[in-house]
C-alpha cells in the first residue's frame, strides 16, 4: 500500500500541539500564562507594619513568581526568638530558599545555623547577621550600605547646623544596620573637622512613638540642642513631633534616614533636612536573582551593598514618587 501523504498544514497543527504540551507554563483563568510552581521560599523580617519590609516582601513575591516560586512573607514581630522559630517551621517544611531580615543580628545565627544543617539556603537583606561563624553560611547578603550612608547623614548634619553645638543621636543598638548607620556618622563627623558635640545617644527603637518619648527626654536633659541624627524615618519624624511639641523647630535640625513615604514628604514639609535615601526595590529583586543565580550554580557575590543618596527638599519638589506616596 503507498504511503500516506500529510498535508503540510496538518503537519503545522502536529508541532503546535506537540510544543504546547511539552510548555512548562499553564494558563491562567484570563488567559496568560503562567509559571509552573517549582517550590516555596520562606521569607521572614523586622516587621510587615513597617512599609519599607511590606514593600519588599510584595516585590519579592512577584519577583519569585517569575521563576515558578511561592513566596511566604511571615512578621518576625521585631522579636529575635520568634524568628528563629519561624525559621524553624520553613526547615520543617522543606522550604527551598530562606530569605532573612533579622530582627536581632546575634539571635539569628541559631536560624541560620538551623537552616544551613538542612541544607536549605539563606539569603539576608537589608541586616546583616552579628556572629562570624554564622554569617560565612549565608549565602549571599544584599542591603543598603548603610555606613556610607551615616557619612551623608554626618555631612548634612555638619552643613545644617553651621558645624557648631551639641547634638544627639536616637539610634537602635540591636540591629547591625543602624549600628553601621551611627559608625558612619561619627566618621564623617570625627574627620571633617566637626566642632559638634554629641551629648546623648538613646534608643529609639525604630519607631515614632518611642522617638517621641526618648527625645522627650533628650529635650528635658539638654535643651540647648541644635540637632538630631535619627537611624531611620519613623523614630526622625516621632523625634520632630517632641521637638515642635517643645516650640523648637526653630533651634533644632532633624536628619533622618530611609527615605520612604513619609520620610519624603516629611524633607518637603522640612520637618527633616535629609534622609540617605536606600533602595528597596533593588534590594528585593536582587535577593531573589542572587536565590536563582544560586540555583544555577553560578558563584553569587558573598555581599552586595547598594550606595544611598542623599534627599533634600529640593530632591523632595519635584520627586514624583513622593506625591505617589511610594520608594
Amino acid at each position: 500500500m503507498a504511503a500516506r501523504i500529510i498535508p503540510s498544514f496538518l503537519l503545522s497543527l502536529i508541532a503546535l500541539f506537540i510544543a504546547s504540551c511539552s510548555d512548562s507554563r499553564t494558563t491562567g483563568e484570563d488567559g496568560a500564562s503562567a509559571v509552573e510552581e517549582r517550590g516555596k521560599i520562606g521569607m521572614t523580617c523586622m516587621s510587615l507594619t513597617n512599609p519599607f519590609f511590606k514593600l519588599i516582601a510584595n516585590v519579592m513575591e512577584e519577583e519569585a513568581g517569575k521563576y515558578g516560586y511561592k513566596l511566604v512573607a511571615l512578621d518576625g514581630a521585631n522579636d529575635g526568638a520568634a524568628q528563629n522559630a519561624q525559621i524553624s517551621d520553613f526547615v520543617a517544611q522543606g522550604y527551598d530558599a530562606i530569605f532573612l531580615n533579622p530582627a536581632d543580628s546575634k539571635a539569628a545565627a541559631e536560624g541560620v545555623r538551623k537552616a544551613h544543617a538542612a541544607g536549605i539556603p539563606v539569603f539576608t537583606f537589608d541586616i546583616q547577621i552579628d556572629d562570624d561563624e554564622a554569617k560565612e553560611l549565608v549565602v549571599s547578603h544584599i542591603g543598603s550600605d548603610n555606613f556610607q550612608g551615616g557619612l551623608l547623614a554626618g555631612k548634612s548634619m555638619m552643613k545644617a547646623t553651621g558645624n557648631r553645638g551639641q547634638i544627639a543621636i536616637v539610634g537602635l543598638p540591636e540591629v547591625s544596620s543602624c549600628i553601621l548607620r551611627v559608625e558612619g556618622f561619627k566618621e564623617y563627623l570625627s574627620k571633617n573637622g566637626s566642632n559638634l558635640e554629641i551629648v546623648t545617644e538613646l534608643n529609639g527603637k525604630g519607631n515614632r512613638n518611642e522617638g517621641f518619648a526618648v527625645t522627650t527626654d533628650i529635650l528635658q536633659a539638654h535643651p540647648d540642642i541644635v540637632g538630631i541624627f535619627a537611624i531611620n524615618d519613623p523614630s526622625g519624624l516621632g523625634a520632630y513631633a517632641a521637638v515642635a511639641k517643645a516650640n523648637m523647630t526653630d533651634q533644632i535640625t532633624i536628619v533622618a534616614f530611609d527615605a520612604s513615604p513619609a520620610g519624603k514628604q516629611g524633607v518637603f514639609d522640612k520637618k527633616l533636612y535629609d534622609s540617605p535615601q536606600q533602595f528597596p526595590r533593588k534590594m528585593a529583586i536582587g535577593t531573589v536573582q542572587s536565590f536563582i543565580r544560586h540555583l544555577e550554580g553560578e558563584t553569587v557575590e558573598k555581599r552586595i551593598f547598594i550606595p544611598c543618596s542623599h534627599y533634600y527638599y529640593d530632591t523632595a519638589v519635584d520627586d514624583e514618587s513622593r506625591v505617589a506616596e511610594q520608594w
